[in-house]
């Protein structure tokens, strides 16, 4: 009876398996931090909306104070959306290549 094994792999297959493994942790690892920040911005939009009617009715509507618990944490609501789809989310990887290209096709098609 063999109590422990020490090579955990028997045969190559179960090497691609691993990888495969490995790859949907990192897959499901974005994935939940996607759904966290999702579930951030929902707690976000219900809490401030619910802020912003307490305070504003109050206290009243004008100045700075119903919006500033909104403010703030949208601040930190923004630094969360970056690190979880990072900043290539609004411009892209091949952003500045497209750009440079639109640019130098206006600049072709004035000279014509």
């Amino acid at each position: 009876m063999e109590k422990y094994s020490i090579e955990p792999y028997k045969d190559k297959d179960e090497v691609s398996d691993f990888r495969r493994e490995e790859a949907y942790m990192r897959a499901k690892k974005k994935v939940d931090s996607i759904i966290g920040f999702y579930w951030h911005f929902a707690v976000y939009i219900v809490v401030n909306i619910f802020l912003i009617i307490l305070i504003g009715v109050n206290a009243g509507f004008d100045g700075f104070g119903p919006y500033a618990t909104a403010t703030f944490w949208g601040i930190g609501l923004f630094f969360h959306f970056l690190g979880v789809f990072g900043p290539d989310f609004f411009f892209g990887k091949d952003w500045e290549k497209r750009k440079i290209k639109e640019f130098m096709d206006k600049e072709e098609r004035h000279w014509e």
